[in-house]
């Protein structure tokens, strides 16, 4: 199945894959916007909530770098079946939650499954539609925002409802199920075409060459951190870089390769970009809901549904914009918006955060889809673990540092803050440290909150208020960053005569494919 041939049968399988990504992502809506009620239903405290959101997001690469490397074996077919069953049980799991541990492996769970989806759509859609990629996979991830907003409309527009279950929060989840089961109705006729790189004949060694010793070394580093979260035990730093040292030494004496150096760059942005586009999402609702506009309890949700909104739509028009300002182009106008839009977040209140949170959405709207567009332009003989191993870096980073990080920034900035001007408020709120990847940190119990006079919780939330709204000029400096290497990613194209794909014909040299 390739592009001159699409037709009905293609524009079904791109659909399915559509729907199961709406799917991933309404999970992802929902639970930023209820992690606020659980924070109450569990007595969370800001850092176990990062690593709730961090537990949502890290095990999507652990499985999306395994599916990526026997993909080829297996088939997607039986990939995809595999994450209908992991949603399905994971849901029922989350259901049935009763505490902080008991959800965070529910939640480990969902992310397994949502990075399984992810390694067969991706390879699927960019070997499907080979001669437009960045155009069809910006609008295959307009999926991603379009369940973001359908997963935070409904919270918005069902705040109190619990039907049959015994709290909001599990009546949300299980809206979750919807979406599940339409993908997997739209995923079981379905025809997989194969592998782009398999029908170039490009063997398996030279798709991992495009990763090579480096590449492999960032991976490795990031998911012995991942492993040793699962396992509850805490991963140093000497041990983390030895364990990817060795996974990078093993992978360059196999392959010959230090990896393709245009690819490291990318591996290297990807982490950043995950955290400003996907941490910031997960924790909008809550650095929102302080400064939203009296009376309006609801403002938050309705600001990520928008903003959301913005995401989708655009995406489904990326054709002409990526060609107006080619991939590339687009990664550095993106990433300079974006830090505007956090900018003005980390200083709006009220009506004004609309129009920040407009500005924010411009900007990081094709920061990740552009990304796989290069990627798969510029890498295919990397075949899906190029392509699907930015998305586990990305998500790797995200999930062990990027969410639990402003958490923990958030932890130590409240506390600060009523340490320095709220001595007396601190002694009545303050709760036993707890434990997080960057050591132990300050926390607030929920129950003395909940107990304290009107006048101390008017004097505590708007230093809450003045904290959160804090969190975005921290976030602001991932797409500086971001902004240095696209910048210089411009001018190596620009050097070589602007940008162009790479062609990969059949009749590859190298051994033959799968």
């Amino acid at each position: 199945m390739s592009q001159s041939s699409s037709g009905k049968a293609d524009m079904k399988l791109f659909w399915a894959c559509f729907i199961a990504l709406v799917a991933t992502s309404f999970v992802f809506g929902v639970r930023a916007n209820t992690i606020g009620e659980l924070q109450d239903s569990f007595n969370l405290s800001e850092s176990q909530k990062g690593a709730i959101n961090g537990a949502g997001m890290w095990p999507f690469a652990i499985s999306i770098i395994f599916f990526s490397l026997v993909i080829d074996w297996i088939g997607y077919k039986t990939v995809a079946l595999f994450a209908i069953g992991c949603h399905i049980v994971s849901l029922v799991l989350t259901l049935n939650a009763t505490g902080y541990e008991s959800f965070y492996w529910s939640t480990l769970l969902v992310a397994v499954a949502n990075g399984t989806v992810e390694s067969f759509i991706n390879p699927v859609v960019a070997t499907v539609f080979n001669k437009d990629k960045s155009k069809w996979l910006n609008i295959l991830h307009a999926g991603w925002p379009a369940g973001l907003a359908l997963g935070a409309l409904f919270c918005a527009m069902l705040p109190d409802t619990k039907l049959f279950f015994n709290a909001v929060w599990q009546f949300r989840f299980a809206l979750c199920v919807v979406p599940v089961v339409i993908y997997a109705l739209l995923i079981l006729p379905c025809k997989f075409p194969v592998n782009e790189r398999v029908a170039a004949g490009v063997s398996y060694r030279d798709m991992l060459k495009e990763v090579g010793a480096v590449g492999f070394f960032i991976i490795g580093f990031l998911m012995y951190f991942a492993i040793m979260q699962l396992a509850g035990k805490e991963a140093s730093l000497t041990s983390s870089v030895g364990v990817g040292a060795i996974v990078g030494v093993a992978a360059g004496l196999y392959t010959g390769s230090l990896g393709n150096w245009l690819f490291i760059v990318v591996l290297v942005v990807i982490g950043p970009l995950a955290t400003t586009e996907l941490g910031t999402d997960g924790w909008m609702p809550e650095l929102l809901k302080l400064n939203s506009p009296a009376n309006s309890p609801n403002f938050a949700a309705w600001v990520f549904v928008y903003v959301s909104t913005i995401m989708t739509v655009l995406r489904f028009y990326a054709g002409p914009i990526v060609h107006r300002f080619s991939p590339i182009g687009l990664l550095v106008v993106g990433s300079g918006i974006a830090i505007v839009g956090l900018l003005l977040l980390s200083r709006s209140v009220g009506y004004a955060i609309v129009a920040a949170a407009t500005v924010y959405a411009f900007g990081k709207t094709f920061l990740w889809s552009t990304t796989l567009g290069l990627t798969s332009e510029q890498f295919p003989k990397g075949g899906a673990l190029t392509l699907n191993g930015v998305s586990a870096v990305g998500v790797l980073f995200l999930g062990v540092l990027g969410s639990p990080f402003i958490g923990y920034q958030q932890d130590k900035d409240i506390h600060a803050r009523l340490e320095k001007d709220h001595g007396a408020l601190l002694a009545q709120v303050s709760g036993p440290a707890k434990p997080s990847i960057f050591g132990d940190t300050p926390s607030l119990d929920q129950d003395k909150i909940k107990a304290l006079p009107a006048a101390a919780t008017q004097e505590l939330t708007a230093v809450q208020a003045d904290s959160k709204r804090g969190a975005f000029t921290n976030i602001a400096v991932l797409p500086a960053f971001m902004l240095l290497c696209y910048l210089g990613m411009w001018l190596y194209f620009r050097s070589k005569g602007g940008y162009k794909p790479v062609a990969l014909g059949h009749g590859e040299d190298g051994e033959p494919g799968f």
